[in-house]
């Protein structure tokens, strides 16, 4: 059994996915990230960092317990863990390398854009252009790799096609204003609608939709939400 700590937010989604796909026994843990349930002592002994997603295995190796915290790291181990979606041992080169460009560029800058655009004061605008040019490039980077390929790794359908779904399904936040968001990079459109198509897709999507998660941005969740904003207590 995965015991799966979650929010709807795309990396949570992106394991969310996974164990779609994959057909895992699990149980969905709600971590209510604007109420800062991320913060409370039990959840910092599976997330020392305070973030979803994180999962316990209770079927780790050897048979012990094991956590498992990042997105990275969760596809990783789950693919392992079940053989599923890691392409071929040739693969493994370009698979690890475009995980990690989502892992510490296209996910992190995307994540800033949507940041800046939507939840920063006025008069932050040079933060803003940096943000949204850096995940523009990042998104070109990835429309240029995807010209004629059918999938960002190999010949079939990897985590790595599941970490870019994660972020790119949320490229209306990131491209604030555009009426297509995709419109400029019909590569990865066709590619993401690709992926979208695919019934363990709306499987992800309804995970969670029966807890009610907090809406308002009040000021409990900035605070929570964005704690280094404010002095230490």
């Amino acid at each position: 059994m995965i015991r799966f700590y979650f929010h709807p937010t795309p990396n949570p989604a992106k394991i969310a996915l996974f164990l779609e796909e994959a057909g895992l026994a699990y149980e969905t843990v709600p971590v209510d990230t604007m109420k800062g349930e991320q913060h409370e002592p039990a959840f910092r002994t599976i997330n020392p960092n305070g973030k979803v997603p994180a999962i316990v295995d209770t079927e780790g190796p050897g048979g012990a317990e094991a956590r498992v915290f990042d997105s990275s790291a969760i596809l990783l181990y789950l693919g392992d863990k079940t053989g599923q979606f890691l392409g071929t041992p040739a693969d493994r080169p370009e698979l690890l390398s475009w995980l990690f460009f989502i892992a510490s560029g296209l996910g992190p800058f995307s994540g800033q854009a949507v940041h800046f655009q939507w939840a920063a004061p006025e008069g932050l605008d040079y933060a803003r252009n940096r943000y949204r040019r850096e995940a523009e490039r990042h998104y070109q980077v990835l429309e240029d790799h995807l010209a004629g390929r059918e999938f960002v790794v190999g010949d079939g359908y990897t985590i790595a096609d599941m970490s870019a779904w994660g972020w790119i399904d949320r490229a209306s936040r990131v491209m604030k204003g555009e009426t297509d968001p995709l419109a400029g990079f019909p590569n990865i459109k066709r590619w993401f609608q690709g992926i979208d198509a695919r019934p363990a897709v709306a499987r992800a999507r309804a995970v969670g939709k029966d807890h009610a998660f907090k809406k308002d941005a009040d000021e409990q969740t900035r605070r929570a939400m964005f704690p280094s904003n404010y002095p230490r207590a």
